[in-house]
Protein backbone atom coordinates (compact mmCIF):
# COMPACT_ATOMS: atom_id res chain seq x y z
CA UNK A 1 0.00 0.00 0.00
CA UNK A 2 1.27 3.46 -0.84
CA UNK A 3 1.61 5.77 2.10
CA UNK A 4 -1.12 8.45 2.19
CA UNK A 5 0.21 11.99 2.01
CA UNK A 6 -1.11 14.59 4.45
CA UNK A 7 -2.93 17.49 2.84
CA UNK A 8 -1.49 19.97 5.37
CA UNK A 9 1.98 19.79 6.92
CA UNK A 10 1.34 22.10 9.90
CA UNK A 11 5.02 23.04 9.72
CA UNK A 12 4.53 26.75 10.41
CA UNK A 13 1.56 26.94 12.71
CA UNK A 14 -0.85 24.71 14.59
CA UNK A 15 -4.59 24.96 14.19
CA UNK A 16 -5.16 24.50 17.93
CA UNK A 17 -3.25 25.96 20.87
CA UNK A 18 -4.40 24.45 24.15
CA UNK A 19 -3.63 26.67 27.13
CA UNK A 20 -3.84 25.32 30.65
CA UNK A 21 -4.81 28.70 32.10
CA UNK A 22 -4.65 27.30 35.64
CA UNK A 23 -4.61 23.98 37.45
CA UNK A 24 -7.16 25.31 39.94
CA UNK A 25 -10.42 23.34 39.80
CA UNK A 26 -13.13 22.46 42.33
CA UNK A 27 -13.35 18.88 41.05
CA UNK A 28 -11.08 15.88 41.66
CA UNK A 29 -11.70 13.81 38.56
CA UNK A 30 -10.15 10.35 38.59
CA UNK A 31 -8.75 10.71 35.06
CA UNK A 32 -7.51 14.30 35.34
CA UNK A 33 -4.50 14.90 33.11
CA UNK A 34 -3.50 17.97 35.13
CA UNK A 35 -3.92 16.43 38.60
CA UNK A 36 -5.82 19.64 39.29
CA UNK A 37 -6.01 21.12 42.78
CA UNK A 38 -8.36 23.65 44.38
CA UNK A 39 -5.98 26.62 44.15
CA UNK A 40 -3.53 27.98 41.56
CA UNK A 41 0.03 26.71 41.88
CA UNK A 42 3.05 28.99 42.23
CA UNK A 43 4.56 29.84 38.87
CA UNK A 44 1.26 30.29 37.02
CA UNK A 45 1.51 32.87 34.22
CA UNK A 46 0.42 36.24 35.58
CA UNK A 47 -1.84 38.65 33.75
CA UNK A 48 0.93 40.40 31.80
CA UNK A 49 2.49 37.08 30.78
CA UNK A 50 -0.93 35.70 29.84
CA UNK A 51 -1.75 38.70 27.67
CA UNK A 52 1.61 38.22 25.97
CA UNK A 53 0.77 34.55 25.35
CA UNK A 54 -2.39 35.62 23.54
CA UNK A 55 -0.24 37.94 21.42
CA UNK A 56 2.15 35.08 20.67
CA UNK A 57 -0.76 33.01 19.35
CA UNK A 58 -1.60 35.90 17.02
CA UNK A 59 2.07 36.02 15.93
CA UNK A 60 1.72 32.50 14.51
CA UNK A 61 0.01 34.10 11.53
CA UNK A 62 -3.09 33.51 9.41
CA UNK A 63 -5.28 31.66 9.68
CA UNK A 64 -5.10 32.31 13.41
CA UNK A 65 -5.03 29.13 15.51
CA UNK A 66 -7.94 28.57 17.85
CA UNK A 67 -6.88 29.27 21.44
CA UNK A 68 -8.56 26.69 23.66
CA UNK A 69 -8.57 27.96 27.25
CA UNK A 70 -8.67 24.95 29.49
CA UNK A 71 -7.39 23.95 32.91
CA UNK A 72 -8.05 22.90 35.68
CA UNK A 73 -11.02 25.17 35.29
CA UNK A 74 -10.53 28.22 33.08
CA UNK A 75 -13.39 29.94 34.92
CA UNK A 76 -11.19 29.89 38.04
CA UNK A 77 -9.04 32.62 36.41
CA UNK A 78 -10.35 35.96 37.76
CA UNK A 79 -8.87 37.73 34.72
CA UNK A 80 -10.51 35.44 32.13
CA UNK A 81 -12.70 38.23 30.77
CA UNK A 82 -9.69 40.45 30.10
CA UNK A 83 -7.84 37.60 28.38
CA UNK A 84 -10.80 36.74 26.13
CA UNK A 85 -11.32 40.43 25.28
CA UNK A 86 -7.64 40.79 24.35
CA UNK A 87 -7.85 37.76 22.08
CA UNK A 88 -10.84 39.28 20.34
CA UNK A 89 -8.96 42.51 19.59
CA UNK A 90 -6.18 40.46 17.99
CA UNK A 91 -8.50 38.28 15.92
CA UNK A 92 -7.63 35.12 17.86
CA UNK A 93 -10.68 32.82 18.11
CA UNK A 94 -11.22 31.47 21.63
CA UNK A 95 -12.92 28.29 22.79
CA UNK A 96 -13.53 27.60 26.47
CA UNK A 97 -13.29 24.27 28.27
CA UNK A 98 -14.74 24.94 31.73
CA UNK A 99 -15.53 22.54 34.52
CA UNK A 100 -19.16 22.09 35.47
CA UNK A 101 -19.16 23.90 38.80
CA UNK A 102 -21.05 26.83 40.36
CA UNK A 103 -18.79 29.18 38.35
CA UNK A 104 -20.37 27.88 35.12
CA UNK A 105 -23.59 29.88 34.99
CA UNK A 106 -25.71 31.70 32.43
CA UNK A 107 -24.59 35.28 33.27
CA UNK A 108 -20.91 34.36 32.99
CA UNK A 109 -21.39 32.54 29.70
CA UNK A 110 -23.57 35.34 28.32
CA UNK A 111 -20.67 37.69 28.95
CA UNK A 112 -18.25 35.26 27.29
CA UNK A 113 -20.55 35.10 24.27
CA UNK A 114 -20.68 38.90 24.10
CA UNK A 115 -16.86 38.84 23.98
CA UNK A 116 -16.90 36.56 20.93
CA UNK A 117 -16.65 33.07 22.39
CA UNK A 118 -18.64 30.71 20.15
CA UNK A 119 -17.45 27.24 21.18
CA UNK A 120 -17.57 25.57 24.59
CA UNK A 121 -16.60 22.03 25.57
CA UNK A 122 -17.99 20.14 28.56
CA UNK A 123 -17.00 16.67 29.78
CA UNK A 124 -19.45 13.80 30.22
CA UNK A 125 -17.96 10.41 31.03
CA UNK A 126 -20.97 8.15 31.28
CA UNK A 127 -24.66 7.82 30.52
CA UNK A 128 -25.65 7.38 34.17
CA UNK A 129 -25.01 9.26 37.41
CA UNK A 130 -23.27 6.21 38.83
CA UNK A 131 -20.58 6.14 36.15
CA UNK A 132 -20.06 9.87 35.63
CA UNK A 133 -20.21 10.89 39.30
CA UNK A 134 -17.76 8.15 40.24
CA UNK A 135 -15.25 9.55 37.72
CA UNK A 136 -15.86 13.18 38.69
CA UNK A 137 -15.89 12.61 42.43
CA UNK A 138 -19.00 14.75 43.03
CA UNK A 139 -22.48 13.44 43.77
CA UNK A 140 -25.11 14.99 41.49
CA UNK A 141 -22.55 16.06 38.90
CA UNK A 142 -24.18 14.05 36.10
CA UNK A 143 -27.46 15.95 36.40
CA UNK A 144 -25.61 19.27 36.65
CA UNK A 145 -23.60 18.44 33.53
CA UNK A 146 -26.62 17.42 31.45
CA UNK A 147 -28.42 20.59 32.52
CA UNK A 148 -25.38 22.75 31.64
CA UNK A 149 -25.15 21.12 28.21
CA UNK A 150 -28.85 21.79 27.66
CA UNK A 151 -28.72 25.51 28.43
CA UNK A 152 -25.40 26.05 26.63
CA UNK A 153 -26.99 24.61 23.48
CA UNK A 154 -30.05 26.84 24.04
CA UNK A 155 -27.78 29.91 24.36
CA UNK A 156 -26.41 29.22 20.89
CA UNK A 157 -22.92 28.00 21.72
CA UNK A 158 -21.33 25.37 19.51
CA UNK A 159 -21.17 22.76 22.24
CA UNK A 160 -18.64 19.96 22.19
CA UNK A 161 -19.00 17.13 24.67
CA UNK A 162 -15.80 15.33 25.67
CA UNK A 163 -15.95 11.71 26.77
CA UNK A 164 -12.93 9.75 27.96
CA UNK A 165 -12.97 6.08 26.96
CA UNK A 166 -12.04 3.81 29.88
CA UNK A 167 -12.61 0.15 30.65
CA UNK A 168 -15.30 1.25 33.11
CA UNK A 169 -17.51 3.03 30.57
CA UNK A 170 -16.99 1.07 27.33
CA UNK A 171 -20.47 -0.45 27.37
CA UNK A 172 -22.12 2.98 27.84
CA UNK A 173 -20.72 4.72 24.77
CA UNK A 174 -23.81 4.12 22.64
CA UNK A 175 -26.01 5.48 25.44
CA UNK A 176 -23.82 8.57 25.70
CA UNK A 177 -24.09 9.14 21.94
CA UNK A 178 -27.88 8.78 22.07
CA UNK A 179 -28.08 11.24 24.97
CA UNK A 180 -26.06 13.82 23.03
CA UNK A 181 -28.33 13.42 20.03
CA UNK A 182 -31.36 14.08 22.24
CA UNK A 183 -29.70 17.18 23.69
CA UNK A 184 -28.88 18.57 20.24
CA UNK A 185 -25.11 18.51 20.78
CA UNK A 186 -23.28 18.96 17.45
CA UNK A 187 -19.80 17.62 18.36
CA UNK A 188 -18.66 14.55 20.29
CA UNK A 189 -14.95 14.43 21.03
CA UNK A 190 -13.91 11.01 22.28
CA UNK A 191 -10.70 10.89 24.33
CA UNK A 192 -8.85 7.59 24.55
CA UNK A 193 -7.36 7.38 28.04
CA UNK A 194 -3.67 8.11 28.50
CA UNK A 195 -2.46 6.96 31.88
CA UNK A 196 -0.93 10.24 33.08
CA UNK A 197 -1.84 12.46 36.02
CA UNK A 198 -4.61 10.88 38.06
CA UNK A 199 -5.42 8.77 34.99
CA UNK A 200 -2.62 6.44 36.07
CA UNK A 201 -5.10 4.89 38.51
CA UNK A 202 -7.55 3.90 35.75
CA UNK A 203 -7.50 1.11 33.19
CA UNK A 204 -7.25 1.79 29.48
CA UNK A 205 -9.08 -0.36 26.94
CA UNK A 206 -7.01 -2.94 25.10
CA UNK A 207 -5.75 -2.20 21.61
CA UNK A 208 -8.43 -4.52 20.20
CA UNK A 209 -11.13 -2.71 22.16
CA UNK A 210 -9.81 0.62 20.88
CA UNK A 211 -10.24 -0.69 17.34
CA UNK A 212 -13.79 -1.81 18.05
CA UNK A 213 -14.67 1.57 19.55
CA UNK A 214 -13.25 3.33 16.47
CA UNK A 215 -15.41 1.23 14.17
CA UNK A 216 -18.41 2.06 16.37
CA UNK A 217 -17.57 5.78 16.13
CA UNK A 218 -17.47 5.46 12.36
CA UNK A 219 -21.04 4.11 12.49
CA UNK A 220 -22.04 6.85 14.95
CA UNK A 221 -21.07 9.50 12.41
CA UNK A 222 -24.07 8.41 10.31
CA UNK A 223 -26.08 10.48 12.79
CA UNK A 224 -26.08 14.31 13.03
CA UNK A 225 -23.13 14.27 15.39
CA UNK A 226 -19.63 15.30 14.33
CA UNK A 227 -17.33 12.65 15.81
CA UNK A 228 -13.71 13.44 16.63
CA UNK A 229 -11.08 11.59 18.61
CA UNK A 230 -8.18 12.61 20.87
CA UNK A 231 -5.12 10.39 21.35
CA UNK A 232 -6.58 7.93 18.86
CA UNK A 233 -5.11 8.90 15.48
CA UNK A 234 -5.61 5.27 14.47
CA UNK A 235 -9.26 6.27 14.03
CA UNK A 236 -8.15 7.75 10.70
CA UNK A 237 -6.79 4.38 9.64
CA UNK A 238 -10.11 2.75 10.55
CA UNK A 239 -12.00 5.37 8.53
CA UNK A 240 -9.70 4.84 5.53
CA UNK A 241 -10.27 1.08 5.71
CA UNK A 242 -14.04 1.46 5.90
CA UNK A 243 -14.18 4.01 3.10
CA UNK A 244 -12.17 1.60 0.96
CA UNK A 245 -14.95 -0.93 1.32
CA UNK A 246 -13.68 -2.84 4.32
CA UNK A 247 -16.10 -4.41 6.78
CA UNK A 248 -15.73 -5.15 10.46
CA UNK A 249 -17.22 -7.34 13.14
CA UNK A 250 -16.37 -7.67 16.81
CA UNK A 251 -18.39 -8.37 19.95
CA UNK A 252 -18.01 -4.93 21.57
CA UNK A 253 -18.58 -3.16 18.25
CA UNK A 254 -21.73 -5.20 17.57
CA UNK A 255 -23.14 -4.51 21.04
CA UNK A 256 -22.52 -0.78 20.76
CA UNK A 257 -23.79 -0.52 17.18
CA UNK A 258 -26.96 -2.47 18.00
CA UNK A 259 -27.57 -0.40 21.12
CA UNK A 260 -27.23 2.89 19.23
CA UNK A 261 -29.65 1.65 16.55
CA UNK A 262 -32.08 0.67 19.28
CA UNK A 263 -31.90 4.12 20.88
CA UNK A 264 -31.46 6.41 17.85
CA UNK A 265 -32.14 4.40 14.70
CA UNK A 266 -29.66 3.48 11.98
CA UNK A 267 -28.69 7.02 11.07
CA UNK A 268 -29.82 8.64 7.86
CA UNK A 269 -26.66 9.81 6.14
CA UNK A 270 -23.31 8.52 4.91
CA UNK A 271 -20.66 8.43 7.65
CA UNK A 272 -18.96 11.80 8.16
CA UNK A 273 -16.27 11.39 10.81
CA UNK A 274 -13.76 14.20 11.20
CA UNK A 275 -10.26 13.01 10.36
CA UNK A 276 -8.05 16.11 10.23
CA UNK A 277 -4.47 14.81 10.14
CA UNK A 278 -3.18 16.30 13.38
CA UNK A 279 -1.28 14.58 16.17
CA UNK A 280 0.57 15.68 19.30
CA UNK A 281 2.95 18.42 18.17
CA UNK A 282 1.63 18.46 14.59
CA UNK A 283 -1.18 20.97 14.22
CA UNK A 284 -1.66 20.86 17.99
CA UNK A 285 0.46 22.32 20.78
CA UNK A 286 -0.07 22.71 24.53
CA UNK A 287 1.00 25.48 26.91
CA UNK A 288 0.99 24.60 30.60
CA UNK A 289 -0.03 26.94 33.43
CA UNK A 290 3.62 27.91 33.99
CA UNK A 291 4.43 28.62 30.34
CA UNK A 292 6.09 25.33 29.43
CA UNK A 293 5.28 24.13 25.90
CA UNK A 294 4.49 20.48 25.28
CA UNK A 295 3.37 18.49 22.23
CA UNK A 296 0.03 17.91 23.97
CA UNK A 297 -1.52 18.03 27.40
CA UNK A 298 -1.12 14.28 27.70
CA UNK A 299 2.59 14.26 26.85
CA UNK A 300 4.39 15.75 29.89
CA UNK A 301 7.62 16.49 28.07
CA UNK A 302 8.58 20.17 27.76
CA UNK A 303 9.96 21.32 24.40
CA UNK A 304 10.16 25.02 25.28
CA UNK A 305 9.54 27.73 27.87
CA UNK A 306 7.58 30.85 26.93
CA UNK A 307 9.33 32.82 29.65
CA UNK A 308 12.48 32.50 27.50
CA UNK A 309 11.21 31.76 23.96
CA UNK A 310 8.41 32.75 21.64
CA UNK A 311 5.72 30.21 20.84
CA UNK A 312 6.34 30.42 17.08
CA UNK A 313 10.03 29.61 17.60
CA UNK A 314 9.26 26.64 19.83
CA UNK A 315 6.62 25.19 17.55
CA UNK A 316 8.65 25.58 14.36
CA UNK A 317 12.14 24.75 15.62
CA UNK A 318 11.80 22.16 18.41
CA UNK A 319 13.74 19.06 17.31
CA UNK A 320 11.12 16.76 18.83
CA UNK A 321 8.19 18.53 17.17
CA UNK A 322 10.02 18.50 13.83
CA UNK A 323 10.62 14.75 14.19
CA UNK A 324 6.96 14.20 15.03
CA UNK A 325 5.86 16.16 11.98
CA UNK A 326 8.34 14.20 9.82
CA UNK A 327 6.90 10.91 11.14
CA UNK A 328 10.33 9.75 12.30
CA UNK A 329 8.94 6.94 14.44
CA UNK A 330 10.30 3.60 15.58
CA UNK A 331 8.65 0.23 16.07
CA UNK A 332 5.38 -0.54 14.30
CA UNK A 333 4.59 3.16 13.81
CA UNK A 334 7.85 3.65 11.93
CA UNK A 335 7.17 0.84 9.47
CA UNK A 336 3.44 1.45 9.07
CA UNK A 337 1.99 2.58 5.75
CA UNK A 338 -0.37 4.82 7.74
CA UNK A 339 2.40 6.64 9.59
CA UNK A 340 1.64 9.99 7.92
CA UNK A 341 -2.14 9.68 8.02
CA UNK A 342 -2.10 8.38 11.60
CA UNK A 343 1.30 8.37 13.26
CA UNK A 344 0.06 6.89 16.52
CA UNK A 345 -0.44 8.63 19.84
CA UNK A 346 2.86 10.18 20.83
CA UNK A 347 1.54 10.62 24.37
CA UNK A 348 0.67 6.93 24.74
CA UNK A 349 4.04 5.90 23.29
CA UNK A 350 5.76 8.09 25.88
CA UNK A 351 3.55 6.92 28.77
CA UNK A 352 4.17 3.29 27.88
CA UNK A 353 7.84 3.22 26.97
CA UNK A 354 9.32 6.63 27.67
CA UNK A 355 9.94 7.35 23.97
CA UNK A 356 7.69 9.99 22.34
CA UNK A 357 8.75 8.65 18.93
CA UNK A 358 8.08 5.01 19.78
CA UNK A 359 5.18 2.84 18.71
CA UNK A 360 1.67 3.33 20.04
CA UNK A 361 0.68 0.27 22.13
CA UNK A 362 -2.97 1.29 21.90
CA UNK A 363 -3.14 0.46 18.19
CA UNK A 364 -4.07 -3.05 17.11
CA UNK A 365 -2.84 -2.73 13.52
CA UNK A 366 0.08 -4.89 12.48
CA UNK A 367 1.90 -3.51 9.40
CA UNK A 368 2.95 -5.94 6.71
CA UNK A 369 6.63 -6.86 6.84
Amino acid sequence: MEEPSPRVTFAQRPILVFWETTVACPLSCRHCRASAVHHPLPGQLDLAESLDLVEQVAELGHPRPVLVMTGGDCLARPDLRELVAHARTLGVPVALSPSVSPKLDRPTMAEMKSLGVKAVSVSLDGSTPDTHDRVRGVDGHFEATVEAIRWLVEMGFRVQVNTTVMRSNLEELADVAALLLRLGVPIWEVFFLIEVGRGEDLRSPTAEENDEVCHFLYETSRHPLLVRTVEAPFFRRVVAERRAGGSFSGPLYERLRSRLQELAGPGGRPPRPQTVGTRDGMGVVFVSHDGLVRPSGFLPLAVGDLRRQRLAEVYRESPLLRSIRAAEFSGRCGSCSYRQLCGGSRARAFADGGDPLGEDPGCAYRPAA
